[in-house]
């Protein structure tokens, strides 16, 4: 940065322009630079003798000497230490302040990963031992008795074992979707420009081939949408949504899918017309609190899948959140647009 300055300073002295003013000012900014650019005192304060001795020696009469009898030389030797010092102060104390925010923003940041990871520790405690324990004493019954039963009572055996296992896979498929985020030390998510119909359609086209009799009613604008995301994750959010509204909702009115399309933001609403959430549950319902006692089934929780949907939205940057209505339930979560995806639209 000096180099550059005395090359400037050169250049301006020579072609005619020898105001000692001004070549102050570009030896000046040099000294500023050097403070922001480094730590401490000691390379502003280097740098101001060194601005100080240049204009002294270089650009004064008589050039090439030093002479500390010029008028003024004392104020322009005090005026830069006490900028070169200032500057340094200033610019150290607000990069410490900065490391200080950030080594704090890191650590915030580690506790909220301990704390989703203590969640879904405790919320898989409990869903997967319950259905692995229906599972062996489904199996265990058919085994033993299966002479003593039904045709029936066999069949149901063998379907509630189906039922379980399909839970305990829809369980690692999630657990294995925040595997694949936590993987990335971002916690950022690869988006892709997508079309937001054809993430729904799928996701209801995988939904329906778990829970065939599922009843959905979607809502969403005419215009094509695009929106950057990762669509394998978003639908699982979907699923994940539209499954719970199906299973614990105690309502056999179809689910609503509301789409709506806003100035910086796509938001998904997905709604079910049965019994709500708990009041003393609502805060805590995306943090991998299990509900298996308010479940008419006795057994699926919901925890796992809230906690993941939770984690792929922030990796989106986004929100999502859970309202009770008059009627029912509501999940909403909204994603915004990148900025060349709303330009295109």
């Amino acid at each position: 940065m000096l180099t550059a300055a005395t090359a400037i300073s050169f250049g301006f002295f020579y072609l005619g322009n020898k105001n000692v003013a001004n070549i102050t000012i570009i030896y000046t900014l040099a000294l500023i630079l050097t403070a922001l650019y480094t730590s401490g005192y000691l390379f502003g304060i280097i740098a101001s003798v060194f601005c100080v001795t240049a204009v002294n020696f270089l650009f004064s009469y008589p050039y090439f000497r030093i002479n500390f009898s010029l008028n003024g030389y004392p104020v322009t030797f005090i005026g830069m230490l006490a900028i070169s010092m200032i500057t340094s102060t200033t610019t150290t104390a607000l990069k410490r302040q900065r490391r200080a925010i950030a080594e704090r923003e890191k650590a915030l940041a580690e506790a909220d990963k301990e704390k989703l990871r203590a969640n879904l520790l405790r919320a898989v405690s409990h869903d997967l031992r319950t259905p692995l324990t229906s599972i062996i004493g489904s199996a265990s019954s058919y085994l033993e008795n299966s002479p003593e039963f039904s045709e029936e009572e066999r069949t149901q055996l063998v379907a509630n074992i189906k039922e379980d296992s399909q839970w305990l896979l829809n369980m690692v498929e999630n657990l294995l979707t925040v595997t694949r985020i936590r993987d990335n030390d971002t916690d950022k998510v690869k988006k892709t420009p997508e079309v937001v119909e054809e993430v729904v359609s799928e996701a209801i086209q995988r939904l329906r081939r778990r829970l065939p009799n599922i009843k959905i009613r979607v809502n969403m604008p005419d215009d094509f949408l695009m929106l950057s995301m990762d669509p394998t994750l978003i639908e699982q959010v979907l699923i994940n949504l539209m499954e719970n509204a199906y299973l614990h909702s105690g309502s056999n009115e179809p689910i609503h899918l509301i789409i709506e399309e806003n100035p910086d933001s796509i938001s998904f609403r997905v709604r079910d017309y049965g019994t709500g959430i708990s009041e003393k549950r609502l805060p805590y319902i995306f943090e991998g609190q299990q509900m298996a006692s308010e479940t008419p089934d006795g057994h699926k929780g919901i925890g796992i899948g809230l906690s993941i949907c939770k984690t792929i939205i922030q990796a989106h940057g986004g929100r999502i959140q859970a309202v009770n209505r008059s009627r029912g339930a509501e999940f909403i979560f909204i994603l915004p647009k990148e900025k060349e995806t709303h330009d295109n639209v």
